[in-house]
């Protein structure tokens, strides 16, 4: 008696589905400077993981939560939505703060107090500072 093997593609297909399904639901996508910002440099060489929520701000003073643009007084309520559908403890969050190079401090302060009553951790974004030779 001769036994043929045989091979079971569908389940292959599963596993591979499923490996999908897992790296997409877990990697953060990156969008820290979307916007195209000029941001400040830093000698920092550490750089920091993309976190889900960014917060930016350009030279004329407007807020922007991701890609969506966003009115100063409802900035707060705009985040506070973002981080209840993150579903995790507030303090678990953290919120990245892309200020384009030339923004009055008071616009990162107005943002950082936001996230200070929200009880979210915040991270500032800059770009490597050139070295000069």
């Amino acid at each position: 008696m001769h036994v043929k093997p045989e091979f079971s593609l569908a389940a292959m297909i599963d596993v591979i589905f499923l490996l999908l399904m897992f790296f997409m639901l877990t990697s953060n996508f990156v969008t820290t400077n979307s916007l195209n910002l000029q941001l400040p440099s830093s000698s920092s060489s550490s750089p920091m993981a993309s976190t889900a929520l960014s917060v930016s701000i350009n030279k004329l003073g407007q807020y922007f939560v991701g890609k969506d643009r966003i009115s100063g007084p409802s900035l707060e309520a705009a985040l506070r939505g973002k981080i209840s559908l993150e579903k995790k403890d507030p303090k678990d969050v953290t919120v990245t703060i892309a200020a384009e190079q030339g923004v009055p401090i008071e616009d990162v302060v107005f943002v950082l107090d936001i996230a200070n009553r929200l009880k979210v951790k915040t991270i500032l974004a800059t770009s490597p500072k050139e070295e000069s030779n």
